[in-house]
Formats: structure tokens, C-alpha cells, sequence
């Protein structure tokens, strides 16, 4: 986990063999997307089967249910553009958060990329183990006592500046009640949508980004950001994956999305990678 600037990002070691962005370091007080369509959203594109597909070593936190339930109460997740764009933003969000929580390996039954959605916090850190994700100097969200604020659920939320301004965005006590994030699978991926429904000053949302909502600027073209999922790379993790020769990780991230959009029956899209974009 590392870098979603803004309200993700920071540094951090990754609940997974991979390492990946998270929602570690910054701070922000941008709200999130709103409005939507008319559809069901996550549940007009992926069945609860096609799910099953996708995850077959999942944790049982990560339901479909809770995934359905989550997306419902951010309506334009999934629910905004053409069928396609619904299509390209399902199989982005899934395979970021893939990448979060995997336990694949290279030689994984099934093949690592069937591995997504495995771990449901940082490992190494159970059990009130990894307390320095605590920025003492918060005024607005300071720790509470005896929790801790490494990287759980989806999209592996830290740092207790994190925790509370998604609790609030959410209404939900989660500077108080981390563990939430690890005992309710809904309250998971709604942390997750949060954060890709939210943008973080000057970077846009994730959600805009694959929907077509977002309109580069001239700076951001100069700078090789373009839309696309690679895109969504360098607002989750870019200070660390992106601007430089394609890694591991990047690969990883291409490659369950990649495997979603194929599942889903859509075309990728442009601009997968980012090693030509600046990040922020």
C-alpha cells in the first residue's frame, strides 16, 4: 500500500506479497461524486456469478452482497457513461483493489490473477501490531487510544487522518472503530469506493477518470496524464509506480485488469500504463 495522495497515499508495505497504493498518506476535504444513472450499478455489470468467477479465493468478508450494497450507496459508481465506460470502470476499481489484497504468486492455482481480494488487512500488522500509522500532530483526527491504523480492507485504508475522513464522509465511526473495516464487508468496500468516488486536489477521481467526466488539462497533457486506466495508477500510487520504468507492480495491476475486461467483454481502453505519466 502506498500512495493515493490526497486521501490515499503515504508509504507503507503492501498487505500482500505484490506491495501496492492504498489509501495511505495526505489529506484532503473534497467530497465525493454524486448523481448517477439509472441503473443498478456494480450489479448491472458483474453478476453474482461472473464475481464468483472473478474471486474464487476471496475472503469471506468480501461478499458480493456487500460489494452490491456499497456501490448503491455511492449511485454513480458504475452508473454513469456508456455500457462500456460502466464496463471499463468495474474492471478498474476491481482490478486496484485486486492488486490491494492479493495473494497470488506467479505459480498460484488458477493463475495469480485469480487471487484477488485474499488478504483483508495489512499483514504483519493484526493484533494492534503496526502503530505507526498514527500522525500524532492531527488536531482534526487524532488517534483514539489502543488503535491502530494500517492498511484494511480493499483499497487498505491508513493512517488515522484516513480513517476519519472517510468515517465522515460515510457517517460512520471509523477513527474510533477501525476494525470495521475488517468485520463489516460492506463498511470495506464502501471505504474503497469512497476513495475512488473522491477526488483529492489536483488529482481528479478515479471514478471521472474512467467514466469520460474527466477532461485533462493542458498542464496534465503536457505531463502525459491522459485518461485511461493507467490513469487511475498514478492517483492511487503514482509517486511510487509511476514516472518510472513499468514495475511489478504496475504490471500486476495491468494484468487482473486486463482479465476483468476480458471477463466483462470489453475493450481495455487506451493509456494502460503510466511510466510516461508525471506523477502528482
Amino acid at each position: 500500500m502506498g500512495g493515493a495522495g490526497g486521501s490515499a497515499g503515504g508509504s507503507s508495505s503492501s498487505s500482500s506479497g505484490n506491495g501496492g497504493g492504498g489509501a495511505g498518506g495526505g489529506s484532503s476535504s473534497s467530497s465525493s461524486s454524486s448523481g448517477g444513472g439509472a441503473g443498478n450499478g456494480f450489479g448491472d455489470i458483474v453478476s453474482g456469478a461472473l464475481y464468483e468467477e472473478m474471486f474464487p479465493n476471496r475472503n469471506a468478508l468480501y461478499s458480493y452482497d456487500a460489494i452490491v450494497a456499497a456501490g448503491n450507496a455511492t449511485p454513480a459508481f458504475c452508473n454513469e457513461g456508456t455500457m462500456d465506460d460502466r464496463k471499463r470502470e468495474a474492471a478498474a476499481f476491481l482490478a486496484n483493489i485486486s492488486h490491494e489484497t492479493t495473494g497470488g504468486w506467479p505459480q498460484a492455482p488458477g493463475g495469480p490473477e485469480s487471487w484477488g481480494l485474499y488478504f483483508i488487512q495489512e499483514v504483519g500488522c493484526e493484533n494492534g501490531a503496526c502503530t505507526w500509522y498514527c500522525d500524532a500532530g492531527n488536531v482534526t483526527y487524532p488517534c483514539a487510544p489502543g488503535k491502530t491504523y494500517h492498511g484494511r480492507g480493499p483499497i487498505q485504508l491508513s493512517w488515522n487522518y484516513n480513517y476519519g475522513f472517510a468515517g465522515d464522509a460515510l457517517g460512520l465511526p471509523l477513527l474510533t472503530n477501525p476494525d470495521l473495516v475488517t468485520s463489516d464487508g460492506t463498511v470495506a468496500f464502501k471505504t474503497g469506493v469512497w476513495f475512488w468516488s473522491t477526488p483529492q486536489a489536483p488529482k481528479p477521481s478515479c471514478h471521472d477518470v474512467m467514466t469520460g467526466k474527466w477532461t485533462p488539462s493542458g498542464a496534465d497533457v503536457a505531463a502525459g496524464r491522459l485518461p485511461g486506466f493507467g490513469m487511475t495508477i498514478n492517483i492511487i500510487n503514482g509517486g511510487l509506480e509511476c514516472s518510472i520504468p513499468t514495475n511489478a507492480k504496475v504490471e500486476d495491476r495491468v494484468k487482473f485488469y486486463m482479465r476483468y475486461t476480458q471477463l466483462l467483454g470489453v475493450d481495455p481502453g487506451p493509456n494502460l500504463y503510466c511510466d510516461t505519466m508525471a506523477h502528482y
